[in-house]
Parts: structure tokens; sequence; C-alpha cells
């Protein structure tokens, strides 16, 4: 896949897939004998990776440092393991800020749904008294 292909699919312009195989976040594309990337399904993978976990909050170094890992090989794995365990923790966290978060915006809303009711009711019974 060339390069305007793997962009549209993935929603990164080319210029980050570019910056993305330059500093390591993902592996290097193979080219063709004319120089033009030429993406993999497994290239698609990394790029997916690099993605979800930036979107995760994972730092850019502990991508790189996944990505070097990935390339020595199986030796590496409980490496790897290891740093996807920890982003796994902080996701959580996060998770929980935004529950709480979420609970506290729930409650905000029925709390005003409430004094809404309770100002609608004032409202009638003045118009009912005034008649």
């Amino acid at each position: 896949m060339t390069i305007a292909e793997v962009s549209k699919k993935v929603s990164l312009s080319p210029n980050t897939l570019r910056y993305y195989e330059r500093i390591g976040l993902i592996p290097e594309v193979k080219r063709t004998k004319s120089g033009i990337r030429n993406y993999t399904e497994k290239d698609l993978g990394f790029i997916e990776l690099s993605k979800n976990m930036r979107n995760a909050g994972m730092s850019i170094s502990s991508l790189i440092k996944y990505v070097k890992l990935y390339k020595k090989g199986a030796s590496t794995i409980e490496a790897r393991k290891q740093l996807l365990i920890s982003q796994r923790e902080v996701i959580k966290e996060k998770l929980n800020e935004l529950q709480n978060s979420f609970e506290m915006i729930t409650y905000k809303i029925n709390n005003y749904d409430e004094v809404l009711k309770l100002r609608e009711k004032a409202i009638v019974g003045e118009k009912i008294k005034t008649k």
C-alpha cells in the first residue's frame, strides 16, 4: 500500500506517517525499487498500535522503546509485556478519573432537573393563586 492509501485508512497524514517512521515509532517501512514506501498489513498493525497507545497517553519515548524491543525479537517479549502492563495501569487510572467525572456531572444534571421541576411547580402554583 502507498502512503496515501495508508494515510486514508488510518486517518493520519502522510507527514505524520513519515515522522513516525523517522523517529522509530513504527519500524522502517520497506520501499519499492523506486524508493516509494510499500506498507504491509504488519506495518498497519504497528501504526494502529502506535495511534491507540498515543491516544491512551503513552509517551513517544515509551513507544519507541517498545518498537526497539520488538526489533530485537522474542527475547524481549517480557519487557514489551511490562511496558504494556504499565500503560494499562495508566489507562485504568484515567478511566477511574473519567468515571468519577461522569458521576459528578450526572449528579449535577439530576440536581438541576430537580431544581427546575420545583421552579416549574412554583410558577404553576403562582399562576393558580393569581386567577
